[in-house]
């Protein structure tokens, strides 16, 4: 746990977060790192991401960071009593779960509202109002209805993007529309239900292609064989096997790269003046490039790129990020705790906000971790609590 050098900005601010895997979870731990008391209500079995392998492993402990767990059963009247009352002294509540989970539980907007007027409900769900609305989704569903997994593969190949980028999207606009209903609450005095979705996310994305496609009259390919708007925007290899990405997209990029490669002639061509009429002899120029990397090391290719000021990069692995220097020294890196007992440097929130340290105050909770707490604030007494984690309808860490 470290001391931040300023009260964080969203101190005083009281989230519930009713969230599962990544959408509900990465919207909440923005408003953990900024300063907000983040109460995860989990059911008795735990968040079901606590469980997870395989891709999913490292979601729970990565967007769970600086929340307090209270752990009840919704299913008994005394847990739903313990939330509602929890509700009246929130700002806010996210919630993440299928369409109608929540109205059927008796904890939908209409519910709350009446309880607490000034509450803001963000629901994440997988698509806004509409004929879909109804539907189960997932990143990966939304991905190809929505064009991006089009975009992303080759031709006749669609992929998913390598991370939960919809998921995150989604959450992040969550946390636009709450912040967005906190100010409006200054004026208005009452909360109100803000909804963010997977599908409309993935089209706020693909919109670009859309917006291209008006503009030029032509669909445009997947990005694996598109249409570049710059003649060196690609990978080369290195004369000792790695992989550089070269981006070659100004003028004052291109005068540099002659310059330092003595490419006279390309630079005194009247053909290759301007963007536009080197892009369209890509095919050209491309194969000259190449020759000049293929027998150079990467070291010196990115010494060079740095120095003349032309966007480049590795290609790096997310195991290769354990050690960015960058992340590293430039206090990016959250020191994250595990419970099979290791820790590791993960990328936290990427914001820097004047003198604020954004980094871990609390590790990831343990299921029901905080219930004594956070219900005794509540105003309950010992020998009721007592009674209800003897009945299971509440549960501390050591009845997991």
């Amino acid at each position: 746990m470290t001391e931040s050098k300023a009260p964080l900005p969203l101190a005083g601010i009281r989230i519930i977060e009713m969230g599962h895997t990544v959408m509900g979870p990465s919207c909440s731990v923005v408003f953990a790192d900024l300063g907000a008391d983040v109460i995860k209500v989990e059911p008795p079995e735990g968040e079901r991401t606590r469980h997870v392998n395989g891709f999913g492993a490292g979601m729970f402990p990565l967007y769970n960071r600086n929340k307090r767990s209270l752990c009840v059963d919704l299913k008994s009247a005394a847990g739903k009593a313990i939330v509602l009352k929890l509700v009246t002294t929130a700002d806010a509540l996210v919630e993440n779960f299928a369409a109608g989970t929540m109205d059927r539980l008796g904890l939908g907007y209409d519910d709350l509202s009446k309880i607490n007027p000034r509450l803001i409900y963000c629901a994440l769900k997988g698509f806004l109002g509409g004929p879909y609305e109804h539907r189960p989704a997932l990143d990966e569903v939304v991905q190809f209805m929505g064009g991006l997994a089009y975009m992303t593969g080759p031709s006749g190949r669609p992929l998913r993007a390598g991370a939960s980028v919809v998921d995150l999207m989604g959450g992040m606009f969550g946390v636009i529309g709450i912040l967005s209903a906190i100010r409006e609450r200054e004026i208005t005095g009452r909360g109100q239900l803000v909804k963010s979705a997977l599908f409309e996310s993935t089209a706020f994305m693909v919109a670009q292609h859309m917006t291209g496609q008006v503009v030029t009259g032509k669909e445009p390919p997947p990005m694996p064989e598109k249409l570049s708007s710059w003649a060196i925007y690609e990978t080369f290899t290195t004369a000792d096997g790695k992989t550089i990405f070269i981006a070659i997209t100004s003028d004052n990029h291109w005068r540099a790269f002659c310059k330092e490669y003595a490419l006279d002639e390309l630079l005194n061509d009247p053909t290759l003046k301007t963007n536009p009429q080197r892009a369209a002899q890509h095919d050209r120029l491309a194969p000259i490039v190449n020759e000049i990397i293929k027998v150079r090391n990467y070291a010196d290719m990115a010494e060079a790129m740095e120095r003349l000021n032309i966007p480049f990069a590795p290609l790096a692995k997310p195991s290769d990020l354990f050690d960015d220097p960058h992340l590293n020294q430039g206090g990016h890196m959250l020191d994250l705790h595990f419970t099979n007992g290791k820790r590791a440097n993960i990328p936290g929130l990427p914001l820097e906000m004047g003198e604020h340290d954004l980094s871990v105050r609390m590790q990831t909770p343990r299921k029901g971790e905080h219930t004594r707490e956070v219900l005794a604030e509540l105003g309950y007494g010992a020998v009721e609590i007592d009674s209800w984690i003897a009945d299971g309808i509440a549960l501390l860490p050591e009845n997991s």
